[in-house]
Order: C-alpha cells, then structure tokens, then sequence
C-alpha cells in the first residue's frame, strides 16, 4: 500500500543564511514520500546561489524563481498549483522540520479522518544561530489548546503556532489558496479553515520556529504598524461566516481587543474601523449581550 504523498512549500527571500538547513530538514524527513518545493520570491541576497547548489545535489527538488517580489501569499499560491501532495506544509527557508514532523502529520490525519483537514504541534524557538529559547507550550500549555471545531476559540485568540500547520490539500483547494490581498496569511487561512474543518493537535515538538529580527512577525506590534489592516479585512470576513450568538460574541471582544491595540499603536484610522464594527457587530447581538461586551 503506497503512502500517501506529501508536499512541502519551502518559501525564501533573503534566507540565503538559512534555506539550506530548512531544506536539509525536509531531506531528513522520516517519511519517503515527499515533494519538495523551493521557491525564490526575488531575493536580493545570495539565496540563489545557496538554492542552485541545492538543487544541483539532489536534483528531484522543484525549484521556481520570482524575478519580481510577489509577496508570500502569491508566490505560495503559484507554487502550489503545482504540487501532487495528498497534504501539505507551508515552510518559510527560516525554519526547521523536525524528522518526524512529517509522519507525525500524516498519521494524525488518516486517524482523525476526513472531516480534520489541519494538523498543528508544539514548537520550539530558536533564535538566528539556530540556539534554543523556549518552547511555544511554555506561552500555551498543552491543556489550553482546543482541538475539533476550533473556530470560536481562533476568533477570541492566538494559541497556534503556524509553522507547524500541515493541511489536507482539499483545504486549500476548497478555501482557493491563500489571499493575495492580506498582508499576513496565518490568521486568515485559519479562521476560512476552522469554518469547514476540524483541527488536530500534537503536543509535541514537531518543528523550529526561527526568531529573525526584523522579521514581519516581529512589526506586529510596533507604533504605527500596518499589519492590523490585514486583522481588519479578516474580522470583516468573520463577520459575514459567523452564524450563532456565541460566534459573534467571540468577534465582539476580538473587535474590541483589537480597537484598543491600535490606539496604543497610534492607528487611530485603523482603530475607528475596528470601532464601526464592534457597534454594528453589536447590532446583531441579543441586547443584553451587546451591553456587556461594548
């Protein structure tokens, strides 16, 4: 009985300090049956040539170079209209596959079944030399992490860690990839997901989360940040999935958590967005439900 295919998307811009161990780490898989694809998305460094090298000594890697910076939702999007994968793994050229990472997946899947269409572990940090920081279960014990119909839960708050994200093809298929409109991809492909399929958890250390500074995670919450446009346009998508009390209770208090962040951030604009939609979200809530989460 033959396994079931696997592709990893391994996305790299100016990683050429990195691509090499991440790509060594989906070599080091466990699991035979592996796709692996890299992708350039316009590099200004010497990633390139570390990709070309790569790909000279184990000529089965896939390999598509941008010659203009697309961005990560684009770029992923393009290279997974090419992948053959049953599943598939998202893997920035920062991070780390732990051997069993793969394995682990998929084992979890096909013993869940056909309606947990995403699987997510624990991670650990590691900063730029590859050294040991802390583990994400440290910040999000194992007893907080819900599995199942997770969408309420991802609504309220943060608690996976996205680069142990592995998701049934049929996923993004269905869901159309990721959306070449938002700046940042995780929360949204999430929430899209969690309103169809069910997740399932692993605590265990599957993958190496690298801590880059300067990274687009790491501009979150810095003065004037831009990033809560893309928390808007999918609070908006939010609004129009939700179908029950509980569900917009849970965007309520979202909505208001994030109002208040971009005060504190100085997007005042942004903020008063945010502020419009906690009180027409209010609008569609039992009165005294709205009162008490205003």
């Amino acid at each position: 009985m033959s396994l079931p295919g696997v592709s990893v998307i391994c996305l790299s811009y100016n990683h050429a300090r990195f691509v090499e161990e991440a790509v060594q780490s989906v070599l080091n898989q466990d699991y035979p049956n592996v796709e692996i694809w890299i992708a350039d998305d316009a590099s200004t460094d010497n990633s390139l040539q570390v990709i070309e090298r790569l790909t000279q000594q184990h000529p089965h890697i896939h390999f598509m170079h941008n010659d203009a910076n697309q961005g990560h939702c684009r770029t992923f999007n393009k290279v997974l209209g090419k992948t053959n994968g049953e599943f598939i793994i998202d893997l920035s050229a920062d991070d780390v596959l732990l051997p069993v990472r793969i394995s682990r997946g998929v084992k979890e899947l096909q013993l869940m079944g056909s309606t947990y269409g995403v699987h997510f572990s624990d991670a650990r940090y590691i900063d730029e030399a590859g050294r040991a920081l802390y583990l994400h279960s440290q910040r999000y014990p194992h007893e907080t992490i819900p599995q199942g119909n997770v969408y309420i839960e991802l609504i309220k708050r943060y608690f996976i860690c996205p680069p142990t994200l592995m998701f049934r093809r049929e996923v993004l298929e269905q869901l159309g990839g990721y959306d070449e409109q938002l700046h940042y991809e995780d929360f949204d492909i999430l929430v899209r997901a969690a309103r169809h399929f069910c997740f399932s958890y692993s605590p265990e250390v599957l993958v190496k989360r690298r801590v880059v500074k300067g990274a687009g995670s790491s501009r979150q919450f810095r003065l004037f940040s831009r990033h809560s446009l893309t928390t808007l346009a999918v609070c908006k998508k939010i609004m129009a999935m939700n179908r029950t009390e509980p569900e917009r209770r849970a965007l309520q208090k979202r909505l208001r958590y994030e109002m208040m962040l971009n005060l504190k951030l100085l997007n005042v604009d942004v903020a008063w967005q945010f502020m419009e939609m906690l009180i027409q979200n209010g609008k569609r809530l039992k009165p005294d439900t709205a009162l008490n989460l205003l």
